[in-house]
């Protein structure tokens, strides 16, 4: 490095401290190890991570960062569901800025609770406990949501959820910054709630809630994709219900995967599901989940509130290597999960740095002290893995429940398979159990580093109506090696079929993930193409 460009580095750096203070600017590789890895996979360098506390103060990151020709990585919890929160790896260009979102978490409810403003730090977890007096949800109420991921990472990665009638994170209302063409940085306020002209006043007065009920407009744009619940039910379709890059919810923050910065989002909330009601299905035989699926989806008067499919190979690993995950949630609550996360990041990052400890020493000593707890796992669930390949959890809420006894009680008189209503404690295990897996599959990995390869979070969607839901995978043992991993939401198809490389890339699945993916980034805010 030359003598000038260093002093230009510093001098940059000297800027984005004046903007947000000292105690809000990292700059050593062992301060921004955990903000520059993610928490499955990617990581890479950063010149530096930076904490802006006020939305003006991100405006300024970006307008520094822009004129100093440097990449953008838009980051708030870090979950690494998707990865695209963090560096991947170290051959950029230029220097890389992380831009931590975690302290702008500022959440505003609008018309009794319909819909809110989401800052870019504001989470599922927390939306979700604003949003319960009102007796309402926000798009996701499990599964992200424990880990506390982004309300906005969500919208900017089309995140799916695991909830039949809501569909994927979307919206049409959202404020932004965005690189224009002739390399100008400009706010733009599509949110719908009148705030002035400049950027400082739009983000000032938004901040401090200083609107009136008049200035908020409701008129044709979206705040939730709310012909999902139509799309879902058109089993015959070509194309799958849901997918990434789907053209019909790309707009501007919706998928925008780190192409723009997102200051806040409008979005609806939904009335809380009520009178909800487990099934546990079991089968040997996969065109049962597939006539199953067809038929609830296109001739039931209520479409389910969820459906999760799971393999006995996959309920064996979410047993052993899930089974802390479990325990914490069912005794301490969703509550603590967010704040256990950012714990235990803090105490890897560290310990990584010892060179006498092993690698993944948190995770190596919580799955020893799960062997010392008792089984967990109510008797019927266990029951129906020693007859079941498969698995499916079924969700139905008021006369669903009803609907949905009528047919599997008809059903199951003649076909391959079986199920029981489950009692309250036994649906929240069941779906827990799910839930669990997805963490279950990266414990395994770091415990049996040394036996498998990389890990690799695909999450397989059916093709079209014309191919079985689930697809029969290798019978599982109970100490897999090199272990194939198979769960899935069950009504949601996602892939296009007969896509492949960077098309099947471009259309592959995403949960609830940060803002952003980093190469994205790189030819979006960052300024290049």
């Amino acid at each position: 490095m030359t003598q000038s460009a260093s002093s230009e580095k510093q001098a940059f750096i000297s800027q984005l401290k004046n903007i947000v203070g000292g105690p809000q600017l990292l700059t050593d590789a062992r301060s921004t190890e955990r903000y520059r890895k993610g928490f499955r996979s990617g990581v890479g360098n950063a010149l530096a991570v930076v904490f802006p506390t006020r939305l003006l103060q991100l405006w300024q990151i970006l307008q520094a960062c822009v004129a100093a020709d440097k990449i953008v990585i838009m980051q708030a919890a870090n979950t690494g569901l998707t990865e695209g929160s963090t560096p991947s790896g170290n051959d950029y260009d230029r220097d890389v800025v992380i831009v931590s979102t975690l302290r702008l978490d500022h959440v505003q409810v609008l018309d009794n609770g319909k819909q809110v403003v989401g800052f870019p730090g504001s989470t599922l977890n927390q939306l979700e406990k604003l949003l319960k007096p009102y007796g309402r949800e926000p798009h996701s109420v499990i599964g992200s949501s424990c880990i506390g991921a982004s309300v906005i990472g969500g919208v900017c990665n089309n995140s799916g959820g695991s909830l039949v009638k809501r569909g994927p994170a979307y919206t049409e209302m959202a404020l932004y910054a965005q690189l224009g063409a002739d390399g100008q940085l400009r706010l733009v306020n599509h949110l719908g709630i009148r705030l002035g002209d400049t950027p400082e006043e739009i983000l000032t007065r938004l901040e401090q809630g200083d609107y009136r009920p008049q200035d908020v407009e409701y008129g044709e744009l979206r705040a939730s994709d709310n012909e999902y619940a139509e799309r879902v039910r058109d089993v015959d379709a070509d194309t799958p219900s849901r997918f990434n890059a789907d053209q019909r919810r790309l707009y501007e923050a919706s998928g925008c995967a780190g192409k723009l910065a997102v200051f806040a989002v409008r979005l609806d909330t939904f009335e809380k599901e009520t009178q909800e009601q487990v099934f546990y299905i079991g089968t040997n035989d996969t065109a049962v989940l597939t006539e199953l699926r067809r038929h609830m989806l296109s001739q039931f008067e209520n479409l389910p509130v969820a459906g999760e499919y799971m393999h006995r190979d996959i309920f064996d690993i979410a047993e052993t290597y899930g089974k802390d995950t479990f325990l914490m949630i069912d005794k301490l609550g969703t509550d603590q999960m967010p704040r256990f996360f950012t714990l235990k990041g803090r105490v890897d990052a560290t310990f990584n740095k010892l060179p006498l400890l092993p690698h993944n020493l948190t995770d190596r000593l919580m799955q020893g002290l799960s062997h010392l707890a008792p089984s967990h796992l109510p008797k019927r669930m266990k029951a129906y893995r020693e007859r079941f390949e498969h698995h499916l959890l079924l969700k139905m809420s008021g006369t669903g429940t009803e609907e949905a006894y009528a047919y599997l009680k008809h059903y199951f008189a003649s076909a391959d398979g079986d199920f029981f209503v489950c009692t309250a404690d036994e649906g929240k295990k069941a779906f827990l159990h799910r839930f669990a897996a997805a963490g279950a599959a990266v414990r395994y990995h770091a415990v049996h580093a040394d036996k498998v390869g990389g890990y690799s979070g695909a999450g397989h969607r059916a093709a079209p109506q014309r191919q079985p839901m689930v697809r029969n995978a290798a019978a599982g043992n109970r100490q897999p090696t090199g272990a194939q991993t198979v769960l899935r939401p069950f009504y949601v198809s996602r892939v296009p079929s007969g896509l492949r490389g960077e098309e099947r890339r471009r259309h592959a699945p995403t949960e609830t993930a940060d803002v952003g993916n980093p190469r994205s980034a790189w030819r979006g805010i960052s300024g290049r193409a």
